[in-house]
């Protein structure tokens, strides 16, 4: 090798160890989750150039592959795509934990069918490298259509490198992900706690002054609790809340939110709904726990009942305390008469 070639590879690893540098203070200047996958495709893309960039994450309790985020050619199809953990080329990146670089990929069409469902149009070339830090495998990346240049061993290494700083860094992010999410949320039902709702009702009633936009709460508790309580046991009592959380996060709308107000009783925060909106929101809900056999134990089937409260923002009051205290006086006059009903302020 020539003076000039060797000072040509030796200005190529410090620019490889510049940018290594370079990314590693980028990546923990911020533990936002979604800030950070954003940045790691950012600086993938500014190196590699890629006509598609992907970033999978790996749901372990599925044993699947998901895509996170994705920019370039087919990156709408690409985020709809799930695959199992050891599933074809890129299920077995997931899986083993190994670089996999794919050449001439319209010639083998039929031994890599999870490629084309991956990406539907054709494309030549696909690098994945695996996100993982020593103890776990995270996902992937894969960057498909590199230009040729940039496809050197000196580039593979350079991009496993980041991939194993992102690995680290997501991790971290994962983990304060988690811990913020134990902060507001209700170990029994895993929905939001009182004190998130306390956050939340004072921005989205800011917001509803500031836009002149109407807001609804739909305030319930269960009808009876204390008999199942008292007949099969505190244990069957929480599981019995824990289920009506799930019911309650599967039917919920995207733009509304629910909380564990205490005991059994919970809320719902209905951004831009108007009262006849929250009523019927009410009445789904109210017609679908009386529909509801849930199982306690074996051979033990109970169905519960609601008796909920609605009002709104700005018809019944100014704050989320005379908003709260209007919604519990109408569910005490249902309590009076009938239980399991619906009313509005």
């Amino acid at each position: 090798m020539s003076n000039f070639e060797q000072i040509q590879v030796l200005k190529k690893k410090v620019a490889v160890l510049s940018t290594l540098n370079e990314i590693g203070k980028s990546f923990t200047t911020t533990l936002d989750f979604s800030t950070l996958l954003k940045l790691v495709i950012k600086k993938i893309n500014a190196l590699f150039r890629a006509s598609s960039s992907s970033l999978f994450l790996i749901d372990s309790t599925q044993k699947e592959v998901y895509c996170k985020i994705a920019t370039g050619k087919h990156s709408k199809e690409i985020k709809n795509f799930r695959f199992k953990v050891g599933e074809g080329a890129l299920g077995e990146v997931a899986r083993t934990g190994k670089v996999s670089i794919l050449n001439n990929i319209t010639r083998n069409k039929n031994a890599i069918t999870d490629i084309y469902k991956c990406f539907p149009n054709y494309i030549n070339s696909i690098v994945c490298v695996p996100l993982k830090t020593k103890d776990r495998i995270l996902g992937i990346i894969a960057l498909a259509d590199c230009p040729e240049e940039m496809l050197h061993p000196e580039d593979i290494f350079l991009l496993s490198a980041i991939a194993e700083y992102s690995a680290i860094a997501i991790e971290n992010a994962m983990y304060v992900e988690q811990i913020q999410d134990l902060i507001i949320t209700d170990e029994c039902t895993s929905l939001y706690n009182i004190r998130h709702f306390n956050n939340m009702i004072e921005k989205e009633l800011a917001r509803s002054r500031r836009y002149n936009h109407t807001l609804s709460l739909v305030l319930f508790d269960l009808d009876h609790f204390k008999k199942v309580n008292d007949k099969y046991g505190h244990i069957c009592g929480s599981f019995l809340l824990k289920e009506i959380g799930f019911l309650i996060k599967q039917n919920l709308r995207g733009v509304d939110s629910a909380y564990r107000y205490g005991g059994d009783e919970f809320l719902l925060l209905l951004p831009q709904t108007s009262k006849k909106g929250a009523f019927h929101v009410a009445e789904r809900f109210c017609h679908l726990f009386s529909r509801t056999s849930i199982k306690l134990k074996e051979a033990v089937h109970v169905t519960i009942t609601a008796s909920f409260g609605v009002t709104s923002f700005p018809e019944d009051g100014k704050d989320s305390n005379e908003l709260l205290f209007l919604a519990d006086q109408v569910i005490y006059q249902i309590k009076q008469r009938t239980r399991n009903n619906v009313g509005v302020a």
